[in-house]
Formats: C-alpha cells, sequence, structure tokens
C-alpha cells in the first residue's frame, strides 16, 4: 500500500446534525463516548496499511485539525514518507469553496500528484464502519481497472438516499444512479439494491485526466457520484467491490449518521449487551484519543428511607474521569470527565465531555453538547412541546438536544436556554 495515497473527505457542512455541527465538522462530532466519527476511517487505514493521508477539510475544521494532531500524527513517521496531513482548501485555481467532493480533490492534485501513487483511494470522513482496504486495491489492479466502487446490499427504500450500481456478473458497472426515486436491484433479489459507500479507487494517471476534464465543464456538480463516475462507465472499466465487513458480526455494520435521530439509535446500539458494532476487537482496534484523566468513580450506596442515594450506571458506557457521585445512569453514554450529582436520574442519554448534571434531575433521550451543566432539580424529555417552549432543539422523534454553549438559567418557574 506504499504505492497508494489516501484522500479523506472531510468538509461537509452536516447541517443535518445541527446544532451538534454548529461549532464543529461533522467528521469531529463525538461517538461513542471516547472517539470521533472521523477515527473510524482514520483506524480502518491504519489497519489496512495505508500511511499516505491527506485528509481535506473546509467547515469549522478547527476542533478536527485539533483532533488529528491529539490523536493520530504519533501514528506516522514522516521520515519513513509516512503522513496524515490536515489540508484545507488552497483556492489554487481560484477563489472559491470546494464546489463539490470532485472539486475538492481537483483543488489538491498536487499534492497527490508529489506522491507519484499507482492508485488514489477515496474515502468519506463521516461513516462508522470497519472495512480493509487492502482486498479492494487488489481486486481494483487484477481487474485492471479504471475505477473500483465499495458497494453495499441494502434494502430498495434504503437505496433512493444512495447512489444505486447496476452490475454485471463480472462485477462491472453497468448503470449508475445518484439516489432514484425507483432504484434497480440486484438480479438476485428484487428487494435489495447495490449502493455506492463513497469509496473509491481511482488509478492515478485516469483521476488526474477525470478531474481536470470536469473542472472545465461550467454546468457540472464537480461530484464524483453525479459526474465523474456516470461518464466513467460509458467509456471506461468501472467495477464494484462488494463490502467485506471486518466488525466480525453476522450482518454487515455501515452506518450514515447524518441526521440527529440517525446518530442516537447508533450511539445506542453501542450499549446493548451484543452490541452491532464491536469495539472491542484487538484484531480491528478503533483508536482515539486517550487523555491523561484518572478511572470513572462511583460513589454513595445508601439503602432505604423515602430515597435511595446510590451511584450507578447500569448498561451504559462511561468515560474516563467520570463520576457519578450518589446518581442513576440507566441505558446512557458519558463522556469523559462527566459528573452526574445525586439523586438525578440520566436514562437514554449520551453526554459529552465535562457535562454535569445537578442534583435531582432528571434526563430522558437526551443529547448533551460538551461543558453544558444542567442546573438543579431540571427535567428534560417528558414533554416535547414544553421543551421546544423553553428553547431546546427537539427533532420529530422527540429527542432533545442541548448544544454546546447554550446556558439553562432557571427563571424560577422553569429551567429554559439562554443563548
Amino acid at each position: 500500500m506504499r504505492d497508494t495515497v489516501t484522500v479523506i473527505l472531510a468538509g461537509g457542512k452536516g447541517s443535518r446534525l445541527e446544532p451538534l455541527t454548529r461549532d464543529r465538522a461533522k467528521p469531529a462530532v463525538p461517538f461513542g463516548g471516547l472517539y470521533r466519527i472521523v477515527d473510524f476511517v482514520l483506524s480502518n487505514c491504519l489497519n489496512s496499511g495505508m500511511r499516505k493521508i491527506l485528509l481535506l477539510t473546509q467547515y469549522k475544521a478547527q476542533s478536527l485539525d485539533r483532533h488529528i494532531n491529539l490523536a493520530w500524527r504519533n501514528y506516522f513517521c514522516r521520515e519513513l514518507g509516512e503522513f496524515i496531513d490536515v489540508v484545507p482548501p488552497q483556492q489554487r485555481f481560484d477563489d472559491s469553496w470546494y464546489q463539490g467532493t470532485a472539486d475538492a480533490v481537483y483543488q489538491n492534485i498536487y499534492a497527490i500528484e508529489r506522491e507519484e501513487p499507482r492508485d488514489v483511494v477515496i474515502l468519506g470522513g463521516d461513516h462508522i464502519y470497519k472495512m480493509n482496504y487492502g482486498p479492494m486495491v487488489e481486486f481494483h489492479r487484477k481487474m485492471d481497472a479504471d475505477i473500483t466502487i465499495g458497494a453495499l446490499r441494502v434494502s430498495r427504500d434504503e437505496a433512493k438516499e444512495f447512489g444505486v450500481i447496476q452490475a454485471d456478473l463480472d462485477h462491472r458497472i453497468v448503470g449508475f444512479e445518484e439516489k432514484p426515486s425507483e432504484p434497480k436491484t440486484t438480479p438476485d433479489d428484487p428487494d435489495v439494491a447495490l449502493a455506492s459507500m463513497g469509496i473509491y479507487v481511482f488509478n492515478a494517471r485516469f483521476l488526474y485526466e477525470c478531474l481536470c476534464d470536469d473542472a472545465t465543464y461550467e454546468d457540472s456538480d464537480h461530484d464524483f457520484g453525479k459526474n465523474i463516475i456516470p461518464a466513467a462507465i460509458k467509456t471506461n472499466r468501472v467495477f464494484a467491490f462488494p463490502f467485506l465487513d471486518e466488525n466480525r458480526k453476522r450482518d454487515a455494520y455501515w452506518r450514515d449518521v447524518g441526521t440527529i435521530d440517525a446518530y442516537f439509535e447508533a450511539t445506542m446500539d453501542l450499549i446493548d449487551v451484543d452490541p452491532q458494532l464491536n469495539l472491542y476487537d484487538a484484531q480491528w482496534p478503533i483508536r482515539a484519543h486517550q487523555p491523561m484523566l484518572p478511572p470513572p468513580k462511583f460513589v454513595f450506596g445508601s439503602e432505604g428511607g423515602p430515597s435511595i442515594r446510590r451511584g450507578e450506571a447500569l448498561d451504559s458506557i462511561v468515560c474516563q474521569g467520570a463520576i457519578v457521585s450518589g446518581g442513576r445512569v440507566h441505558r446512557s453514554v458519558l463522556g469523559p470527565n462527566v459528573r452526574i450529582n445525586s439523586y438525578a436520574s440520566v436514562e437514554d442519554c449520551i453526554l459529552f465531555d465535562e457535562v454535569e448534571v445537578g442534583r435531582r434531575c432528571r434526563l430522558r433521550r437526551v443529547i448533551v453538547d460538551k461543558g453544558v451543566q444542567i442546573p438543579p432539580e431540571t427535567e428534560i424529555g417528558f414533554d416535547p412541546i414544553f421543551d421546544a417552549q423553553r428553547g431546546f432543539t427537539v427533532t420529530e422523534s422527540g429527542l432533545v438536544v442541548i448544544a454546546r454553549g447554550e446556558q439553562l438559567v432557571n427563571t424560577g418557574e422553569t429551567v429554559s436556554v439562554v443563548r
């Protein structure tokens, strides 16, 4: 894999994940307490032996840049030709931001060419999955392909949100539609379609030609799925590579956590007795920044009386530095340095770093962003209409999100958001 360069597209706004993306790029959003979303694709790269990585950023990239410096720089040795470089928009050709996925790569074409790769692997930085990219590169070369696309089997209804592939028995792609209203299914199952995962392997020389040609078309969206791939299928060798899951579970695991509800559901999957995503697999480790913090602590355990004061967490993930001080946590994820105070109840919640929950609070189905303090005796998540009236972000499913920087103030009658 030393003759490949990996380009990770990490510049999307993530507008459907607001307010979690109000101050950070989508790949920098925390996931599973300890991780960031981008840690999964970066762990895949490292585990696959891919050590020449360009991470293309754009919107609100400071948090992501800081995370890469803290968590990932030490894994790469520049003297051995290894690197992970965070690359903001270069604006080499004009003063515009990236116009699409293909334009993002085009604006950084010199950085790729400088490494003289045989192939270029292009990945999205905002999906949760485990995959070894090595077999895909080998397949690409074996088939003498110009482009190889990672393909995932999904239901016909799910396929409406993807680029849909039609491939022959030799895996050569003969048709491609971006988010079709009527997806074409696979020959072996009328209820299943083949979806593009946004994972591409390009012959490097062919990629340069495609990008330079596309840049001359003013009416192009400069997007791989909308422009580059449909055009290449007509004249070049484009193949589909079936997703090989390294998660070692019965069903393949791949998640696009693009909405608040999808993000919440994927996180809640982690606390199942037998979670769909295996974070404890030493053969395919997911790496992250490990801050120097003390272990989690659970204090107080009195029994009886009108109220029980007990620090406990059941069916939950609790990160280092967290203190559950006489409160009860159930089916929740607590990030580093979270504090749950006495008699508080936290159920089906996600609490980011340094959140503090005051005494006798009751939280249910709430996501609380970094550093927010919940005043004592606050109730959130039990009345969606009331929560919305108080200024909280409430999804259609009734999930409540409290954004970073929001202050919760007790007005005497209730607790409301002050921005």
